[in-house]
């Protein structure tokens, strides 16, 4: 099979690869419709991030059944799923309380890479979520969106403890950051402040929900956040860019009680210990447990009530995935689908 392999920064190629097979009785093999490139692989692909040896590329993927293991029950051969980016049993404590991402037997989603034709799932029946039926073609992009970027978006809004009434302010304007506007939107939020410099990405914004736009950054952009809401600051903030400016934006636009959902991946990223003690705000956030959310996010989707899919700008065949990353790192797309 083809699949992307990237061999140090900067360098992604699409090779032959082994196909997968079934290595664990819980193991399903998909063959992918659709998958993409997310904000986090560019870490990596920026060198910020080792690449130690040639690795797989992909956690990110839809697509349909071919093969599974003797002891899968609830996914069957032929049943269109939707992963998430860690593979869980969905029944052990942990799982239990709603933090798949930490599961006990926690794995990579996609094992052998989800950017590629094939990619095998450990513990299938607690990974996967199959669609209520084969979906049409313009369904694809919005389940692909549900796998990760949306669900990290979902989980930040809910980590934010976004609700009816509330004013939610959103750092980053990527995927994560466009689809927690989204998410805070159906969850009720009466104010939802988008921080973006890009016209296109404001404008997908306030098409997801958001009633303002907030170009300035750091300081500037917190003064313009306090100025927006009498001087108190946000209910809620969703910081979806994991750096040291980001967070502490996110930290300083919050007001005393409120709530950060923190679900940007985060790199060299401190804490001011005194400030944070004397703010009041409530963190939250981490990797996201898409697999919480996947039956709802799934049944909106079905039933055509969002449309998160809009978040991929650019489409490319596979074979192109070294052009995708590109576009991305180049910041000349929001999100790169990659079709199969």
């Amino acid at each position: 099979m083809r699949g992307a392999v990237m061999h140090a920064p900067g360098d992604v190629r699409v090779e032959d690869r082994p196909m997968p097979t079934i290595v664990e009785p819980t193991d399903a093999i998909i063959r992918i419709a659709a998958t993409c490139v997310c904000g986090s692989d560019l870490w990596p692909y920026r060198g910020l991030e080792p690449v130690a040896a040639p690795q797989p590329m992909g956690h990110e993927y839809v697509g349909v059944v071919t093969e599974i293991g003797e002891a899968v029950r609830e996914i069957r051969v032929g049943d269109f799923v939707v992963g998430s980016f860690f593979s869980s049993d969905n029944t052990c404590e942990i799982c239990l309380a709603g933090y798949q991402t930490h599961c006990v037997h926690r794995g990579p989603g996609a094992a052998s890479g989800g950017q590629a034709q094939y990619t095998r799932v450990p513990l299938a029946d607690g990974t996967l979520v199959a669609t209520p039926g084969q979906p049409d073609a313009d369904l694809v992009p919005s389940l692909l969106a549900a796998s990760d970027v949306l669900g990290t978006g979902w989980f930040a809004a809910v980590a934010a403890e976004v609700g009816p009434g509330k004013t939610v302010a959103v750092v980053g304007d990527g995927a994560v950051g466009l689809l927690g506007v989204l998410a805070a939107k159906q969850l009720g939020a009466e104010r939802i402040i988008a921080m973006s410099r890009h016209a296109d990405r404001q404008a997908l914004a306030r098409e997801f929900g958001a009633t303002d736009i907030v170009t300035e950054r750091g300081d500037e952009g917190v003064a313009r956040i306090k100025e927006l809401t009498g001087g108190l600051g946000a209910h809620s903030v969703i910081e979806a860019v994991g750096t040291q400016e980001s967070m502490m934006q996110a930290i300083r636009a919050t007001r005393p009680g409120g709530h950060v959902g923190y679900v940007g991946v985060s790199h060299d990223v401190s804490l001011p210990g005194l400030e944070l003690f004397f703010s009041g705000v409530h963190l939250h956030g981490g990797p996201a447990p898409v697999r919480r959310f996947l039956p709802d996010l799934i049944d909106r989707i079905w039933r055509r009530e969002i449309d998160p899919g809009k978040v991929f700008d650019l489409v490319l065949p596979l074979e192109e995935a070294a052009a995708a990353y590109r576009a991305m790192d180049e910041r000349r797309a929001i999100k790169v689908l990659l079709t199969v």
